[in-house]
């Protein structure tokens, strides 16, 4: 069946629905803009600057670091570190060498550490001296020879609330580093090593630059292999959809994390392309979210739902001005309208949502920022990117307004999961990517998701998007977040329960909710049970974590029933 694309109507002038993308490796832009702009600011970080050129420079020097010490074309490098110049200089110093990026969450256990590495032969690693014990603790278990060490020192303001009780819960300091037998400090490495150009010839169509680990909600965590060109493509059609930023000119807010594809793209690898000054936030604290934008005045702002929900709800928010946002793109989360027109209110700026997975680099969709929006739509497709709705039994393209799974094909998704052909080929059926969201898709072109195919309720037969249910849960003046999961229940199979953070000083009650629920939902969609927390747990880009919200409902449940047994 042919795709229709009626999407490209409503696209602005000035987007075409096909772009160019270069025959080079990423790190092209990052020479490009130190050639034209070399003594523009590329990253600020806690009062000090970097310039493009300087950037550059020391990405060589990395870069000559590795290859001096074996790592060849190929090769996988991790990088867990939060977002700082550190992570910056060591991501392009890694492709410069030729080597694959492994972007490792500094909040990793042993056991997600060690998976991590052991699955994608990782043999050297660039990490924080707080969390020496913990790479070390793994090391006998990886193919790990290269440790470089860098400093807390210069990030403990903002990280110690971040990483350091969870990197060594009982230690006041970092702990002792044994030096030698590959272990180095990342600052000695770079120093004594030239800033000589590198070269490594790269094919960006079929060499890799990044190995993206998925969250690993069901088993365990799986290696997106992610080409130069995937990432290449992905950083030209963000920066195209934002046509009105000027080059050089742009300052963005590095809040979302680098070792997230999410922030990568759209924050460091778009701003490198824009050649904008790269605003470097660790740790993002709601009253230093809006130090820095009132102070640096921020142009441009990724973020995730709850950043901006932190933002409109803070009681200080009167004593900053965020006039200076002209563009936010909000992702990994629903993004609620009262949200978007209260943040937009504030700032004068444009915040739409958008919708894209590790497996396409990330982004595939999102609502125009100077164009015909669609509230609670993600929008349209980005340009040479297709999409359907599939039927999930028979794979058959389904017409506008029904319900199926999404799924995409494009110049930025995956070639695959590293070492997994079987768990490639359920979700890379003839050159189309297989979501697992279900979604439709209007008559104009404009997509939406209903909910994670996996995530859906089964409710006494009925089918229960958990979405649904938390817009209508938002709509309520009284609450901040809310999150929506299926839980077992002995009669219905599975009922829905509902976690809610409420504003401060308001109290709410469940025979409240439930009556506004009811004026709202069908009686079978409406929650039976309601839990008040102070805070939801969260993945490190905002995304909640469902899957631990139904560990813990299944938990209470159980003891209970044992409760009763014992009784």
């Amino acid at each position: 069946m042919t795709v229709t694309k009626p999407w490209f109507a409503f696209y602005p002038e000035e987007i075409p629905t096909s772009l160019e993308y270069p025959r080079v490796p990423l790190t092209h832009f990052l020479v490009e803009s130190a050639n034209k702009y070399p003594s523009n600011n590329v990253l600020y970080f806690m009062g000090k600057r970097i310039t493009y050129s300087e950037l550059l420079g020391l990405s060589y020097q990395f870069a000559n670091a590795l290859i001096k010490r074996g790592v060849k074309k190929g090769d996988r490098v991790a990088i867990m570190l939060p977002n700082s110049p550190q992570a910056v200089i060591a991501y392009y110093g890694t492709l410069f060498a030729g080597a694959v990026a492994v972007m490792t969450n500094p909040l990793y256990t042993e056991r997600e550490l060690s998976h991590q590495l052991g699955d994608s032969g990782t043999e050297t690693i660039v990490t924080l001296d707080i969390l020496y014990n913990r790479v070390m603790a793994v090391k006998s278990n990886t193919s790990l020879k290269n440790v470089f060490v860098t400093s807390v020192r210069d990030y403990l303001p903002f990280i110690k609330k971040l990483l350091f009780p969870l990197a060594q819960r009982n230690q006041p300091k970092p702990p002792e580093i044994t030096y030698g037998n590959g272990v180095e400090r990342f600052v000695d490495v770079v120093n004594q090593s030239p800033s000589t150009p590198v070269s490594v010839e790269i094919d960006p169509e079929t060499d890799l630059a990044l190995l993206q680990y998925t969250g690993g909600t069901t088993g365990l965590a799986k290696g997106v292999m992610l080409t130069h060109m995937n990432l290449v493509a992905n950083a030209i059609q963000c920066r195209t959809t934002m046509y009105k930023l000027k080059d050089g000119q742009e300052r963005i807010l590095g809040a979302l994390p680098f070792f997230h594809v999410y922030g990568m793209t759209t924050v460091m690898n778009c701003g490198i392309v824009m050649a904008g000054e790269i605003i470097l936030i660790p740790r993002p604290e709601p009253k230093a979210l809006l130090e820095t934008i009132h102070k640096m005045r921020i142009t441009m702002f990724p973020g995730a739902p709850t950043m901006y929900i932190m933002l409109i709800n803070h009681p200080d928010l009167q004593k900053y001005d965020l006039s200076s946002i002209e563009a936010c793109v909000s992702g990994s989360a629903p993004l609620p309208l009262e949200v978007q027109e209260r943040f937009e209110a504030l700032t004068g700026g444009k915040l739409v949502e958008g919708y894209g997975l590790t497996e396409s680099s990330p982004v595939t969709h999102s609502n125009p920022f100077w164009g015909k929006r669609v509230s609670g739509s993600i929008g349209l497709p980005w340009p040479d990117t297709d999409s359907k709705i599939v039927d999930p039994a028979t794979g058959d393209e389904m017409p506008p307004g029904q319900v199926g799974e999404l799924a995409v094909r494009g110049p930025q998704v995956m070639s695959g999961y590293w070492n997994r052909p079987e768990d490639t080929a359920a979700v890379l059926q003839n050159g189309w990517l297989l979501t697992g969201d279900i979604a439709t898709m209007d008559e104009n072109g404009y997509f939406y998701i209903v909910d994670r195919k996996k995530d859906m309720i089964i409710a006494g037969g009925y089918n229960i998007y958990p979405r649904e249910v938390e817009e209508v849960l938002f709509e309520h003046p009284g609450i901040v977040e809310a999150a929506v999961v299926g839980v077992p229940d002995p009669y219905r199979g599975e009922t829905v329960k509902a976690y809610i953070v409420a504003k401060k000083g308001q109290t709410l009650t469940q025979d409240e909710l439930n009556t506004f629920c009811r004026q709202r939902l069908a009686s079978y969609k409406v929650p039976r049970k309601y839990e008040f927390r102070d805070e939801l747990p969260k993945t490190t880009v905002g995304k909640v974590l469902r899957r631990q919200l139904q560990d813990e409902a299944k938990k209470q449940i159980e003891q209970e029933e044992n409760t009763e047994k014992l009784g």
